[in-house]
C-alpha cells in the first residue's frame, strides 16, 4: 500500500466506561452529546485531513461519527481500562495509520470533554507550533491563586505550608503559575525531543480561566453547565 502523506490530524481519546460520570462523553450538554462539542470544533476549524475519535463503545463509536468524526476500529478491551493513559490511546492510532500507509506531520490530541473550546486557540496553537522549533503546544490557564501562598493539610489534620517562606509575601510579588486546561495538545511529529508536556519543547496557549473547567465530577458538570450557560448570555456562544 503506498504511504500518503497528510498534514495534519485530531484524535479524540473517549472510552465508554466512566465511573463517576456515567457515559460521560455522551452524555447531553445543551442539547448535544459532550463529544460533539469537540468533534465540531475540529471540524470547523479546518485544520484536519482527518478528525479520528478512539472508543472502545460502540455507541460513541454510532455518535462520533453522526457528528463527522471517522472511527477506524473500536479501541481493544486492554487499551479501555482506568490505568491506560492518552499517550497510549494515541500511540494505538497512530500505529494503526501507519499500517493503512498513512502518515503525517502534526497531530492534536482533543479531549472529549472540553464543550468550551474555541476555534481560535485551536488554530493559534497550529500556526506557533509550525512556525517554531518545539515540539508540543498546548492549551494553559492561569492559577486562580498563588501557588507559594498554598498549604496542605497533614497526617494531624494541621496545617502546613508547601513554601513557608511566602508566607509574608505579597501576592502581587509571586511569579504567576499556570496549569494544564485540558482542552488540545498539538504535537510535530518531526522535531524530536525527550521533554516532558510541561517543559522547555512545549509552547503554551493562554486560555482564559472562564473558558476552562475540568469536567471529572457531577459538581465539574454543573459548574460547566453554570460556565457554559452565562457565556452563552454574553453573546460568547
Amino acid at each position: 500500500m503506498p504511504n500518503h502523506k497528510t498534514n495534519c490530524i485530531a484524535i479524540i481519546p473517549a472510552r465508554g466506561g466512566s465511573k463517576r460520570i456515567p457515559k460521560k462523553n455522551i452524555k447531553y450538554f445543551f442539547g448535544k452529546p459532550l463529544i460533539a462539542y469537540s468533534i465540531e470544533v475540529a471540524l470547523k476549524s479546518k485544520l484536519f485531513d482527518k478528525v479520528l475519535v478512539s472508543t472502545d463503545d460502540p455507541k460513541i463509536a454510532a455518535i462520533a461519527q453522526d457528528y463527522g468524526a471517522e472511527i477506524p476500529f473500536l479501541r481493544p478491551k486492554e487499551l479501555s481500562d482506568d490505568f491506560t493513559g492518552t499517550g497510549d490511546v494515541v500511540s494505538h492510532m497512530v500505529e494503526y495509520l501507519k499500517t493503512q500507509g498513512e502518515d503525517f506531520n502534526f497531530i492534536c490530541t482533543i479531549y472529549a470533554t472540553a464543550p468550551m473550546l474555541q476555534i481560535q486557540y485551536l488554530q493559534e496553537g497550529f500556526k506557533k507550533l509550525k512556525n517554531s522549533n518545539a515540539k508540543q503546544c498546548f492549551s494553559v490557564t492561569s492559577m486562580p491563586f498563588p501557588i507559594q501562598r498554598t498549604f496542605k493539610i497533614n497526617s494531624d489534620e494541621r496545617c502546613e505550608m508547601f513554601t513557608p517562606e511566602h508566607y509574608m509575601t505579597r501576592s502581587q510579588d509571586l511569579e504567576e503559575a499556570y496549569q494544564d486546561a485540558g482542552q488540545f495538545y498539538w504535537e510535530n511529529r518531526t522535531v524530536k525531543s525527550n521533554e516532558i508536556m510541561f517543559g522547555k519543547d512545549s509552547i503554551p496557549i493562554i486560555l482564559p480561566r472562564y473558558l476552562v473547567q475540568d469536567i471529572d465530577t457531577i459538581e465539574d458538570w454543573e459548574r460547566a453547565e453554570y460556565m457554559y450557560q452565562a457565556l452563552k448570555q454574553s453573546g460568547e456562544f
